[in-house]
């Protein structure tokens, strides 16, 4: 199977652009805004994407990390008890606008698992979703408020994002 770059680092970079705008206009400004990111390329998609707010704003969103390790339903946890330690940010997020940030859509469980950690613990005034890339097979009735690009994909092609602070390059690809 070969290899098809669908996005890349000026597309990426035009994207988070469009993203934090769009936020902006979703939430009418930065006031009572949160962002984040699931781990690990969500994170660093809600910090530019914060970055970007912070350029147009001059005003910094509150911007942490949600890991949904032990949230998930498609695999086996042993004996690890769920804590609050699943959402990292230095900011109360109850009665707040939450905009959770991932790099691809697909069946949705990702998203369920997050939502589940976040409302273990708080209680969100509103939760959104951006999601830089949606390549469709949902399994449960999720679906983002901000898309970066829809991707159509077969079920056996996999969706690959490449970001810098991980993988030392940009790029959105379909092998």
């Amino acid at each position: 199977m070969s290899e098809r770059i669908i996005m890349d680092e000026a597309a990426i970079q035009r994207t988070v652009t469009r993203i934090a705008h769009e936020i902006l206009e979703y939430n009418k400004g930065t006031q009572n805004l949160v962002l984040l990111g699931i781990k690990t390329r969500g994170e660093f998609l809600a910090r530019r994407i914060q970055n970007k707010i912070s350029q147009i704003e001059q005003k910094t969103v509150p911007t942490g990390t949600i890991d949904i390790t032990h949230f998930r339903d498609d695999i086996e946890i042993s004996n690890k008890q769920i804590t609050k330690e699943a959402i990292e940010i230095d900011a109360d997020i109850t009665d707040k606008v939450v905009i959770i940030i991932d790099d691809v859509l697909y069946t949705g469980r990702t998203v369920r698992a997050s939502l589940d950690a976040i409302l273990l613990h708080s209680r969100p005034n509103k939760i959104g979703l951006a999601a830089l890339v949606d390549r469709g097979h949902r399994e449960l009735p999720i679906r983002a408020d901000f898309v970066g690009k829809n991707i159509p994909t077969a079920k056996d092609e996999a969706v690959s994002v490449y970001l810098d602070e991980r993988d030392s390059y940009n790029a959105v690809v379909i092998e």
